[in-house]
């Protein structure tokens, strides 16, 4: 069967500005991806792609195996797309800004008002039904641009950003929603700033820079490749760092306490680390080992030394 998404050796420039530059990866049916970059790394231009708004310069585009602009209709009747940005008719009640949606669709009206209702019900806010937009909380619109992408029954889920200044509480409840789906078979293509949100929900994660796929691998796969950090209380803390030697260590810090150890690998450093501080003669007390966070991989495959706050994550 083909995957949910390919590209291959996707292109697209904006003048001198190259905002894909051979970008390929692929994301499999059912498959809950996201795709992490840096500003500037090309993930809306790949969305814009995805769902028709851009056309590439070269290279290939697929979804469920139909090019997203020579079978256009086939692909983007397949595409929900919850976008970060409140693009939003805002004249009508909400019900039936999703009536009208789905019939762009070509869903007939009945079953256009029962998917409207059951897209509302899904997301929580069935009883705004006759609200219009605009007169909608912020949270409770981040819960409509799920709806709106919902109401087409879509294959593909695309979330650009779906949680994007809302509270904890919210959060979490959207999680739940998205969780569900792609249990029940949806695929889904995640795009956050918030890095907990990626380690949580991805299945595989691609990490992407300057319009190119860095690397490809599940959260806890690419944590591994960071380094943590092994905090070891000691009864008789030394004042300079002991000589050992330890392999896979990065650094020892002596601390007030004991040693702060930096290390790839932690789990798999601790016993060689604790066998050699005990030949040494230090007395352990404790050992509290920290794992690498996905963000820190992330900053280390990028573009290390940026401000976090530069940083974004394409889902």
């Amino acid at each position: 069967m083909e995957p949910a998404i390919r590209a291959d050796d996707l292109r697209k420039s904006y003048g001198d500005v190259r905002a894909l530059d051979g970008l390929s990866f692929e994301v499999e049916r059912g498959e809950f991806f996201g795709l992490l970059g840096p500003n500037g790394a090309g993930k809306t231009t790949f969305i814009n792609i995805l769902v028709g708004l851009v056309r590439k310069d070269g290279g290939t585009a697929e979804v469920f195996g139909f090019d997203v602009e020579e079978d256009y209709r086939e692909a983007r009747d397949r595409i929900g797309l919850a976008p970060q940005e409140f693009n939003v008719d805002r004249f009508f009640p909400i019900h039936e800004v999703l009536e009208h949606k789905a019939g762009y669709h070509g869903v007939p009206p009945a079953e256009a008002a029962e998917r409207a209702a059951e897209a509302l019900k899904t997301v929580g806010i069935y009883d705004k039904r006759d609200t219009r937009f605009d007169w909608l909380s912020g949270g409770m619109k981040r819960r409509f641009l799920l709806a709106r992408a919902l109401v087409t029954d879509p294959d593909l889920l695309i979330l650009d950003e779906p949680t994007a200044g809302v509270d904890v509480q919210l959060r979490r409840d959207l999680w739940r929603v998205i969780e569900r789906l792609n249990a029940e078979g949806t695929t889904i293509l995640l795009t956050t700033h918030y890095i907990e949100e990626a380690e949580r929900l991805c299945d595989r994660v691609a990490i992407c820079d300057s319009g190119r796929v860095v690397e490809v691998a599940t959260p806890d796969d690419l944590r591994s490749r960071g380094t943590d950090q092994l905090h070891v209380t000691l009864a008789n803390p030394p004042e300079s760092v002991p000589d050992i030697t330890v392999d896979g260590v990065v650094e020892y810090r002596v601390e007030d306490d004991g040693l702060l150890v930096t290390a790839g690998g932690g789990r798999s450093v601790a016993p060689d680390l604790l066998r050699e501080l005990e030949a040494a003669g230090y007395e352990v007390l404790d050992l509290d080992i920290r794992r690498a966070s996905l963000e820190e991989v992330f900053v280390d495959m990028t573009r290390p030394g940026e401000e976090a706050e530069q940083l974004e994550v394409l889902q």
